[in-house]
């Protein structure tokens, strides 16, 4: 018999625990950012809100939020094409779970395109995904405690002071609004690693038929 499965059962089961337990353990070793359950719980947040909010079925919106809190457990194998990785570890969980393979294919699709290198937006629980994870911008992100040792990734994330991703289904826009403290790093250093980034939250949104835009400190970029 299929089940319906939400976020709620993934935090509770175990299996989902370890990996991404283990993802962040591993990624914080190789001196990456904080991959864990604090990150699943905001993109999984975030992915649910972006279609909630657009008006789009219940169910598309949990199904949102489920890729969006397993999307990085691939971190737990290699960095390298985690998206790939976790899709794969993704499908075992929830066939397990007896997720229906129609839900299924959505959720390990979204899961499989959410890295910039190679991924995009190829139905509605992907675009909202791409953007619920290269929202979370934070300074809790940032694993590292020495400041002196911080790299690009490290300062840009440490800098920002708030993240939020604001949907106005009547505008059709989505907008990504930052605060960042600019004595720690300047605006520039954010666009320096993330421009590739803006452009895929950009082609997200247009495939939700919205425009994407950026404000960094009041400031509109995008």
């Amino acid at each position: 018999m299929m089940a319906v499965i939400t976020t709620a059962n993934l935090k509770e089961d175990h299996e989902v625990d370890v990996y991404l337990s283990c993802s962040t353990k591993y990624l914080s070793e190789l001196g990456f950012t904080e991959h864990g359950q604090r990150h699943a719980n905001i993109v999984a947040h975030r992915a649910y809100q972006v279609l909630s909010e657009l008006g789009c079925e219940e169910r598309s919106c949990q199904l949102a939020s489920v890729a969006g809190y397993l999307h990085d457990i691939g971190n737990m194998v290699n960095r390298f094409n985690h998206g790939g990785t976790g899709a794969v570890m993704a499908y075992a969980i929830l066939a397990r779970l007896n997720m229906p393979p129609e839900e299924i294919a959505l959720v390990i699709s979204a899961i499989g395109n959410h890295e910039e290198e190679r991924g995009q937006a190829v139905n509605a629980v992907a675009a909202a995904l791409i953007l619920a994870d290269k929202s979370d911008v934070f300074r809790s992100r940032v694993t590292n405690t020495d400041f002196a040792k911080f790299e690009i990734h490290d300062r840009v994330n440490y800098a920002a002071e708030s993240s939020a991703l604001l949907i106005d289904k009547e505008q059709r826009t989505i907008t990504l609004q930052l605060t960042i403290n600019t004595e720690i790093c300047p605006v520039m250093e954010y666009f320096e690693i993330f421009l590739v980034r803006m452009v895929m939250c950009r082609r997200a949104a247009e495939f939700l038929k919205c425009r994407f835009s950026l404000i960094i400190n009041d400031n509109q970029l995008l």
